[in-house]
């Protein structure tokens, strides 16, 4: 695997009101996303805080292992392929890391802070919905380049309102 596609949870800007304290603490929450093409290079990469972002291309790099595994496991056991969301793909002691395959096999991963316990599956699942159908419709534009960065403003101002909405 060359590389990562990300699709950023840049979808989770940190602006809410409240004291001093509530807006650091969801600034520190640490949310990565990140979308693998077929060469599993990166299309969209968001972290939100910048500060290691080096150690989450690391994550999510390592990540699109368990990915191919799942996605092998399944096509095996001849489960239900409709199903694109795989789940929680492994935990850290610091994040959790959740993946997403579309039918064309692009790869989305979401890395989230360990200690955020509000945060459910359902949760997961609808922002990865989220993506995909956002994702789609950037396919959908017929300026954009299959395989060029996504650098779409509305598919970023999504990223960054659901980021909001985890924060």
């Amino acid at each position: 695997m060359d590389g990562f596609e990300s699709n950023g949870f840049t979808e989770d800007r940190c602006i809410k009101s409240g004291g001093d304290s509530v807006v650091e603490q969801i600034c520190s929450f640490r949310n990565h996303l990140v979308k693998g093409g077929l060469q599993n290079y990166p299309l969209y990469i968001k972290t939100v805080p910048t500060e290691n972002e080096l150690k989450f291309h690391y994550t999510v790099h390592t990540s699109l292992d368990v990915v191919e595994e799942k996605i092998s496991a399944v096509g095996k056991a001849l489960v239900d392929q409709r199903e694109l969301y795989l789940g929680l793909l492994y935990p850290t002691e610091d994040y959790k890391v959740y993946g997403y395959v579309t039918n064309t096999k692009v790869k989305f991963v979401i890395v989230v802070d360990s200690s955020n316990i509000a945060l459910r599956d359902n949760e997961i699942r609808s922002m990865f919905r989220k993506l995909h159908n956002s994702y789609t419709d950037v396919m959908c534009n017929p300026f954009y380049n299959p395989g060029d960065l996504i650098q779409s403003k509305v598919f970023d101002n999504m990223v960054s309102g659901m980021m909001v909405q985890v924060c």
